[in-house]
């Protein structure tokens, strides 16, 4: 289904192969009860979640720092479930967030499997959008640092995808033509049409149950890698 051999393979991580759903819920669960926030989990997830999406949107675009993401996203939660938050319990919980996010290690199902299946025949590597200082906490948390050749950061590169610079960067990391190399990610936006605009082939995890397009190929489950590649 590629034209052109693939050799190198380009991961995203979160949303991609860390279930960050469900380590997020396990993070906000302990801070949340720690900090005697009483809201009900449930009701707030079911408003952060797509707060969360739309303010990585706005960090991507340049439009927010990252202080003002992890900030702002709990604010407005707060604010939509009329929950009496202090700004500087948030801040509090913006920080212990941030603090305990990569103790939980979550992965999404068949991640080992696939990772041990690519392993023998195709340099694995990932590209985040990730804060710097935890993505690695996440890799070596969930055991599966040691898959990868290259780990390309949006702040050590200094743009975010779905730059072409950052996708450049990766492949000149890797010592790999565009036409070798495969991007799986969950994001349209930031892996899909930003890989697929500077030469990747790519593959779209969809683990938001988004509509069927005509960009790539789609798998839901990753298990299905294994029947692609």
């Amino acid at each position: 289904m590629f034209k052109g051999r693939i050799t190198d393979i380009f991961f995203d991580l979160d949303h991609t192969l860390w279930d960050f759903e469900k380590n997020s819920a396990l993070t906000f669960e302990k801070i949340l009860k720690e900090n005697r926030i009483d809201v009900p989990l449930e009701d707030f997830l079911k408003t952060y979640i797509p707060i969360n999406l739309e303010y990585w949107k706005l960090y991507r675009e340049d439009q927010i720092t990252k202080s003002e993401l992890r900030f702002q996203r709990l604010k407005k939660t707060f604010d939509a479930i009329d929950a009496p938050v202090s700004n500087s319990s948030i801040d509090k919980l913006a920080h212990e967030y941030i603090a305990h996010l990569s103790s939980f290690s979550y992965l999404f199902p068949h991640t080992i499997e696939v990772l041990d299946y690519l392993t023998p025949n195709y340099a694995l590597h990932i590209i985040t959008n990730g804060f710097q200082e935890i993505q690695e906490k996440k890799l070596k948390g969930s055991n599966i640092h040691h898959y990868f050749e290259h780990i390309i950061n949006s702040e050590t590169a200094g743009v975010k995808k779905p730059h072409p610079y950052i996708f450049e960067l990766a492949l000149s990391k890797a010592n790999v033509a565009a036409n070798n190399a495969l991007m799986i990610g969950d994001s349209i936006e930031a892996d899909i049409i930003g890989a697929k605009s500077v030469g990747f082939h790519v593959l779209h995890f969809n683990a938001h149950k988004e509509s069927k397009h005509d960009l790539c190929k789609i798998i839901d489950n990753l298990i299905e890698i294994k029947s692609i590649l």
